[in-house]
């Protein structure tokens, strides 16, 4: 049985993106913060790691990148997971006793939509999604809901009494696996890159036109400050290649431009967020 760290408690999305990727016959540690999850991977204490790094709606997790440029360990694999949010209560409960809504800050804001109809409910930021839908079990509070998925509800033995409603249904967030020792794989066909660039003119658009040259799909490219180094940065980009040569070629050719070129990951892109 594989030991997976994820960050989250059980029924949060980081333990149905593990189920979803690995299987249900695994193990499954959870952590508080990130940090502990890669610490967990580096240590040898869990085969692998869950770390979420991208939401279609709130954007990249920046600090997740720096965590793993930071890290001895690498990104191994992807998957994407379509996010639902659900509406649920203790069973019996009506949305007219509802008095206060528990959730992750995320999770209240992609539900707007639907909140914005009982104005009177006092919303209520917590931990996770999932931990939300825990106290209100473990609590029994019938004049509260929580927002969090279907699993989470069937795994506290909670009611749902609105199903989807966040309002944007196009909803998806990207996992990284991430492990300590990774091998090859034929099949990989993307990666996850970090590099410095110093100050001459034009740099960022040399290395541009060396991915474009060799057909690079460059799916993410977004910059961090460097700290202790005033105005330079650190460059996090995410590329796909049908070439495995052509992919090298342009290492090869970047690593005459750029500095501290670090190679984060090489994995398979998952294709199931193309057909859904």
């Amino acid at each position: 049985m594989k030991k997976i760290a994820i960050q989250g408690i059980k029924g949060a999305f980081h333990e149905i993106a593990a189920m979803k990727y690995f299987g249900s016959d695994i193990e499954v540690i959870t952590c508080t913060r990130f940090k502990h999850v890669f610490e967990h991977v580096q240590h040898g204490d869990v085969a692998y790691g869950v770390v979420a790094v991208e939401n279609t709606i709130a954007g990249s997790i920046l600090s997740n990148y720096v965590l793993l440029k930071n890290s001895k360990v690498k990104v191994s694999g992807e998957i994407s997971l379509h996010i639902t949010q659900n509406l649920m209560v203790m069973p019996g409960t009506n949305i007219k006793q509802i008095k206060e809504v528990y959730s992750h800050p995320i999770a209240i804001q992609q539900s707007g939509e639907f909140l914005n109809n009982y104005p009177e409910i006092k919303l209520i930021e917590w931990s996770d999604t999932a931990s939300s839908a825990q106290k209100i079990a473990e609590e029994k509070l019938t004049t509260a809901a929580a927002i969090a998925s279907e699993y989470a509800a069937e795994l506290y033995g909670l009611e749902i009494i609105a199903s989807h409603i966040e309002t944007n249904k196009r909803n998806y967030t990207r996992f990284f696996i991430i492990e300590r020792n990774v091998h090859d794989v034929v099949e990989n066909n993307a990666a996850s890159l970090c590099f410095e660039l110093g100050h001459q003119p034009g740099s960022l658009v040399d290395v541009l036109a060396v991915f474009k040259r060799e057909h690079i799909n460059l799916t993410k490219i977004q910059s961090l400050p460097i700290l202790g180094k005033p105005y330079e940065y650190s460059f996090y980009v995410d590329l796909q290649w049908n070439d495995r040569k052509k992919y090298n070629r342009a290492l090869n050719t970047i690593l005459k431009i750029v500095s501290n070129l670090s190679i984060l990951g090489e994995y398979k892109h998952d294709e199931s967020f193309n057909k859904e």
